[in-house]
């Protein structure tokens, strides 16, 4: 099976889990719409205490006041990472001088071949506010564990012993300034209906809203 297909497959599960539990289908910008964290009868996110691609250490509260889109993939992905990497980094250069409230951060599901300097080498490649994030496998369990972010090995024995993809999920994680889930974006949604939803919390928080 290739990567595409094994990461479309995880997200279609939790979309449908999530869809299911909201009764709707989130066409407003590629996931659930305003309110939906309140809607679900579980959510994402939680604490995490890793390493990014500069070698420092960086835990959830080191961004608190900042909204943040967490998306969790890996360096050796042939296809879903580059471009979901690409419309996070279109969606903030829309967003002009409000980009600067908002914290990409890229937190692999695959530990054991994305050291501090394979994603010091990666990370660069995309926008310039991003950061990688890297532990060990414990931490990354957890992590991926707290997110409902789904992370399978896939041999590919005819590359090699020690060969492997990761199936992973495609959605985009979109945190609150307290470290509260806000909303998800979907592969397929595109940067500016990303932009035109960060806007709108953006906006939101700056009037007293999340």
């Amino acid at each position: 099976m290739r990567a595409g297909a094994v990461t479309a497959l995880t997200t279609a599960l939790l979309l449908a889990l999530a869809g299911a539990a909201q009764g709707h289908d989130g066409k407003a910008h590629g996931g659930p719409a305003a309110g939906a964290a309140a809607t679900l009868p579980f959510t994402f996110g939680g604490p995490f205490d890793l390493v990014d691609h500069t070698g420092q250490r960086r835990t959830d509260r080191d961004f608190r006041g900042r909204f943040l889109l967490v998306y969790f993939g890996y360096t050796k992905c042939p296809d879903t990472c580059p471009v979901d990497l690409d419309i996070i980094g279109d969606a903030l250069d829309r967003l002009g001088d409000r980009a600067g409230r908002v914290q990409p951060l890229f937190i692999t599901v695959d530990p054991g071949r994305d050291t501090v300097a394979r994603l010091a080498s990666y990370i660069p490649r995309f926008h310039p506010s991003l950061i990688g994030l890297t532990g060990s496998e414990a931490q990354i369990a957890k992590i991926a564990k707290a997110y409902r972010a789904a992370r399978f090995k896939v041999p590919r024995p005819d590359e090699g012993a020690d060969a492997y993809l990761v199936g992973h999920g495609s959605l985009t994680y979109l945190m609150g300034p307290e470290g509260q889930f806000v909303t998800f974006f979907r592969h397929d949604g595109g940067a500016e209906a990303m932009a035109k939803a960060l806007r709108k919390y953006l906006d939101g928080a700056g009037n007293g809203g999340s």
